[in-house]
Order: structure tokens, then C-alpha cells, then sequence
């Protein structure tokens, strides 16, 4: 893997087939450095690429309708991933729910732990921002791990906010808390 200066312009486009050992590295990856302390070792340590490759792999070719998949790239290289869809329905509607005009999830969003602070994270959050807007839906809802104070920060400089829902999470053998984050956006 070669890496480009971060001078170099970040290219957001569609998640291709080819895409998915990366991208399997971004959820991996991005997930060992970003919940290191949140969530049990062993899950982490456990992860597999191979496994998160045939994951993705699956997922891309079996999404529903309206799941849009993005990758964040410097010179070819894919250093971020993102994906939203269709809210899924949890307990209460939320924020910024307007007739007619249904609400996004962002379901995930991982940028490789070197290629954090780097404008890739920031770029793939803006085009899922601009992207569910253009597709016609009220807002972009997404769900957080309450001590992920990185990540909270991060959401709210793209505009999000918490809306006091909260949520455990059962993950590794443990209870972690979500939280909700929301952001009106334009039709």
C-alpha cells in the first residue's frame, strides 16, 4: 500500500467490488483503534479480515434499494469508507422527521487509524451528507458509542447533534451505550 501526501486531493466515489479488502481494512482497522477501551479486547483481537472482506463483499452485492456505499481515496488508495440508508426503525422517530421526505442512517463510517486528521474522514462525511440531501431525505440520524468522544466530536463538526436518545448496544459479551446524533438536511 502506498501512501500519497496528504497534500493530495481526496476523491469520494462508489464502493466497487474491488474495493472490499480495503474497505474490510478501514472496518477492521477502524474499528480496533477507534474502540481500543470501549469495547472488549478480545472481540477486537478477534476480528478477521478475511471474514470482514466476505462480510462487505456480501453486503455490497445484497443491499437494499436506497444503501448507498462510499469510499474515500488519495491517489487511487482508499483510505475511508462510508454507508447510509433508510433509518431503521428503533424506539422512537428521529429528529427532524418531516412528511413525505423519509430519514438517513449513517450506518458506518471508518477511516484507516493512519489517514485519520487527514480530510478523508471529513470529505466522506460531507458527500454522505450531500448525497442523502440530493436523494430527498428530511435529515441523517446515526448511532455513536457514548464514550466515543473522538468520534461525537467529529459528527458534531459536520453539524450533528445529540438528541438525547440513548441505546445499549450488546457487543463481545458486554453492554455499551449508543447514543443518537441528528442533522436536518436540505431538500
Amino acid at each position: 500500500m502506498t501512501t500519497q501526501p496528504v497534500d493530495t486531493p481526496v476523491h469520494v466515489r462508489p464502493m466497487t467490488p474491488d474495493d472490499v479488502p480495503a474497505v474490510a481494512a478501514c472496518r477492521v482497522r477502524g474499528w480496533q483503534q477507534a474502540y481500543a477501551g470501549m469495547v472488549p479486547q478480545p472481540h477486537l483481537d478477534a476480528m478477521d479480515l478475511a471474514k470482514e472482506a466476505e462480510r462487505r463483499r456480501t453486503h455490497l452485492a445484497t443491499a437494499a434499494p436506497g444503501v448507498v456505499n462510499l469510499v474515500a481515496e488519495r491517489g487511487g488508495e482508499v483510505l475511508a469508507w462510508g454507508c447510509f440508508g433508510l433509518y431503521r426503525e428503533t424506539e422512537g422517530a428521529p429528529p427532524h422527521s418531516a412528511p413525505g421526505r423519509p430519514v438517513a442512517e449513517l450506518y458506518a463510517l471508518y477511516a484507516l487509524p493512519e489517514h485519520h486528521s487527514t480530510g478523508a474522514g471529513r470529505a466522506l462525511m460531507t458527500a454522505c451528507l450531500d448525497r442523502a440531501g440530493a436523494a430527498g431525505f428530511a435529515a441523517l440520524s446515526l448511532w455513536v458509542l457514548k464514550e466515543n468522544a473522538v468520534a461525537r466530536r467529529f459528527y458534531e463538526k459536520a453539524g450533528l447533534r445529540f438528541d438525547g436518545a440513548e441505546e445499549p448496544f450488546e457487543i463481545g459479551g458486554a453492554t455499551v451505550l449508543e447514543v443518537r446524533y441528528a442533522r436536518a438536511l436540505a431538500g
